[in-house]
């Protein structure tokens, strides 16, 4: 699809939606039994199953730190995730990049030294994907880790934002991201103190751009930060009414 197809005269984009406007979200904690805390999130038809287990004793005690818990982070894409039914082993590299990414997003911001040696680990399963995955899978573990009492400085947002014909656009769906030569940029904040713990780069963005960009992303995440308080807030109204009955 050309570049120009994907941003109408009027500035709609193929799915109706403005240049700075989300896709819908859905997210909801504590949707697995079996795990200490778990999260399924949806944003736009981008679907993700988060699960946190820990902290807990290391299973390897080669790897075990004395001062501080270990993060350990599986990602996963299942083949009928997408139309190619294209099955993927746990050694696939872009698997790994994407989980050393989220790990690297999230061990700055968990308190480890809280739980020395222990580990933490998150699973990540994308179950249906159509763009923003890394930031669907970020979001969805924010919302398990808490879900799992695992004390953490901030919530972690994320979001997206490519730029086209020099506009840039916020949350991109697959179609504008497999858009040819279309740069886009992956932030992940703590939305309270505003720091950033991700900034991921895909293709070249001209300096000119750059700001607005950041600063679009930016508030992609606080607007994504209110979304996953709200559901964080209403699951603990409802489990305090079920107490209380």
């Amino acid at each position: 699809m050309s570049r120009a197809e994907l941003l109408s005269p009027e500035g709609l984009r193929i799915d109706g939606r403005r240049a700075n406007e989300l896709r819908k979200i859905s997210c909801r904690p504590s949707v697995l039994s079996q795990a200490d805390g778990s999260a399924y999130y949806e944003q736009g038809n981008t679907k993700c199953l988060a699960a946190v287990y820990g902290p807990r004793e290391a299973r390897f005690k080669a790897q075990v730190q004395h001062d501080r818990a270990i993060v350990n982070v599986e990602f996963n894409i299942a083949p009928f995730s997408t139309s190619e039914r294209k099955k993927r082993s746990k050694s696939d590299k872009r698997l790994l990049e994407i989980a050393s990414t989220i790990k690297q997003t999230f061990e700055p911001v968990i308190m480890t030294t809280l739980s020395p040696r222990s580990q933490i680990d998150i699973y990540l399963q994308i179950l249906q994907q159509d763009g923003g995955i890394l930031q669907a899978c970020i979001n969805a573990a924010t919302i398990a880790l808490i879900d799992a009492g695992v004390s953490m400085h901030d919530y972690v947002c994320a979001c997206s934002v490519g730029c086209i014909e020099k506009t840039p656009m916020l949350d991109l769906n697959h179609l504008e991201e497999s858009s040819s030569d279309t740069p886009e940029l992956t932030v992940a904040i703590l939305p309270k103190s505003g720091n950033v713990t991700l900034m991921q780069m895909e293709e070249r963005l001209h300096i000119d751009n750059f700001e607005s960009t950041v600063s679009l992303a930016t508030d992609g995440c606080q607007q994504i930060y209110h979304f996953l308080d709200d559901a964080i807030r209403n699951a603990s109204k409802s489990l305090m009414k079920k107490m209380n009955e």
